[in-house]
């Protein structure tokens, strides 16, 4: 194990709060760059409920010990826990084996019990779809609702139907920025149909894309998230680190794209291009395009 995982870890023992430590993003790999922030996940007695705590560059997922012990139920765990970061994690430190009954319940399912799963994703995916096409695609939206469309149809891939379809593969999620190449390495032979919806969502265009985005994202208040895609893109991950910013970009500049007709010319130009409007489908077209990445996880196609 590297020095500084190791350190956590006696320092974490030592404390004498937690029942159960493991590691995920880079620490959960053996390679130097794993493209994710080096992330703890601990169960701890006397917490109350989930915590994330970021410091210098390291996070900190802090669940309470009775999700460990809920957590060993699948019906329980589908609906409760964050099942790839479960999945994905190395197990560190687990004295009562709970954490690893988990991870076997996880790699162990059934097709019956994926097929379960995939139908509520699937089923959720749909109704988020649904009710933006209700809520934005009104008329009066404008650009604001097309750019709500654009946001939504990310996050329902991301959320729900990437997921989905890695259930026909017996498969969990990748971390970060590693999500673009993964779901190319893990999905993209057998599911190419479902990965070109994935693909289209984002707009994607390689290393020059990449350095686009990244001086587009200055001075708009995402230091860290620029710093950990500059640190992708040094690495090679171009497409992962227009991923993150994207994403990023949207959920702490919601407020701007509310008020789009209100910001400054100046930055409406930089979010457009950190988001990627001129690359990606927008309003009732981009909602459309998960419409048919859902049908793809469906067909297993």
């Amino acid at each position: 194990m590297p020095a500084e995982p190791a350190r956590i870890l006696e320092r974490l023992v030592t404390e004498r709060k937690v029942r159960a430590v493991a590691w995920a993003g880079s620490f959960a790999t053996e390679n130097a760059w794993s493209g994710s922030v080096p992330t703890i996940v601990t169960f701890e007695r006397g917490l109350l409920s989930h915590h994330t705590e970021t410091r210098a560059g390291l996070t900190q997922e802090r669940f309470p010990y009775e999700q460990l012990e809920a957590w060993r139920d699948w019906d329980t765990a589908r609906e409760q826990a964050p099942l790839g970061l479960l999945a994905t994690s190395r197990v560190a430190y687990d004295p009562t084996g709970y954490f690893a009954r988990i991870q076997k319940t996880l790699w162990g399912l059934s097709d019956e019990k994926r097929a379960a799963y995939r139908s509520d994703l699937l089923n959720s995916a749909r109704s988020a779809l649904e009710q933006a096409q209700r809520e934005f695609t009104g008329p009066g939206q404008g650009v604001a609702g097309q750019l709500q469309c654009l946001v939504i149809a990310r996050e329902v891939a991301l959320t729900f139907l990437y997921p989905a379809l890695l259930t026909w593969l017996h498969a969990w999620p990748e971390f970060e920025i590693r999500l673009p190449h993964a779901w190319r390495a893990v999905a993209g032979l057998k599911f190419p149909r479902a990965v070109y919806h994935l693909e289209s969502l984002y707009g994607f265009a390689g290393e020059d894309e990449a350095r686009r985005v990244l001086l587009a994202s200055r001075g708009l208040g995402l230091v860290e998230q620029e710093r950990r895609a500059r640190a992708a893109f040094q690495a090679g991950y171009f497409d992962g680190a227009v991923r993150l910013l994207r994403d990023e970009a949207a959920r702490t500049h919601r407020a701007d794209l509310v008020g789009w007709n209100h910001l400054s010319t100046s930055r409406r130009e930089r979010l457009a291009s950190l988001l990627g409007l001129e690359r990606s489908p927008l309003g009732p077209t981009a909602l459309q395009a998960t419409g048919k990445l859902l049908e793809a996880c469906r067909e297993g196609a």
